[in-house]
């Protein structure tokens, strides 16, 4: 019994796999807003009532790409937080910010689906923060841990309101002694990153940046700087 079911277990994961494979597919081909069911199931020879069985809407199936794309991505921030020397608190930022434009330039379409334009009709549900968390904590634990070390500078300059900044220190599980100031100006670097990658990403940079790998990294020491870093 237990053996059956594993197996049973076994050949839905395959096939979801194969549904998102095949989603993914169609998201480079035509975009997440003429993301289609139907196109899905004919991609994999599947009639439309078996591919409901396992995504019974269009939103769900976009809910599983954002999550996987998001996990994807926080897999590759995390593994390049670790492979970095813990107490060079700079040189995690360059990895993670790194990691996050390398990821980027290597899945477009899937960077476009959870940091792009919104898709016209859906409403990202709950189940999609965790996993966007995943990318923004390591950004978040680098500061943390220069604070601790004593090597992170108080930036200067005005902070978010109260409300907001409680809600971020409570949603990002920041420590108490994280001032707020650090706080409100490390969301500004990171949102700056991906503003940076987006810019490159959709063609902004076109006839006007050669060398984009020197601007990022000038961007993202200027941005560690705002947050406190010793670049």
């Amino acid at each position: 019994m237990n053996a059956s079911r594993t197996a049973r277990e076994r050949a839905r994961a395959e096939l979801v796999a194969e549904i998102t494979a095949s989603a993914r597919r169609q998201l480079a081909e035509t975009g997440a807003a003429a993301l289609s069911m139907r196109a899905v199931s004919r991609d994999l020879g599947m009639v439309s009532s078996a591919l409901h069985r396992y995504f019974p809407t269009r939103d769900d199936l976009l809910t599983a790409l954002i999550v996987q794309s998001y996990g994807a991505l926080g897999d590759a921030v995390a593994a390049a937080d670790a492979a970095a020397d813990p107490a060079d608190h700079p040189g995690r930022w360059r990895a993670v910010t790194g990691a996050v434009r390398d990821w980027a330039l290597a899945h477009p379409h899937e960077y476009a689906l959870i940091y792009g334009s919104p898709v016209p009709g859906y409403r990202a549900p709950a189940d999609t923060i965790p996993a966007a968390g995943r990318v923004v904590l390591p950004m978040l634990g680098i500061l943390v841990d220069a604070h601790a070390a004593g090597r992170l500078a108080t930036p200067a300059g005005p902070v978010a309101s109260a409300g907001d900044t409680g809600r971020l220190r409570a949603v990002l599980e920041a420590p108490d002694d994280l001032p707020d100031a650090t706080l409100a100006a490390g969301v500004t670097a990171w949102t700056g990153v991906f503003g940076h990658v987006s810019f490159e990403l959709f063609g902004q940079f076109e006839n006007t940046v050669e060398n984009r790998d020197v601007l990022f990294q000038a961007t993202t020491t200027r941005l560690g700087l705002l947050a406190g870093l010793p670049c």
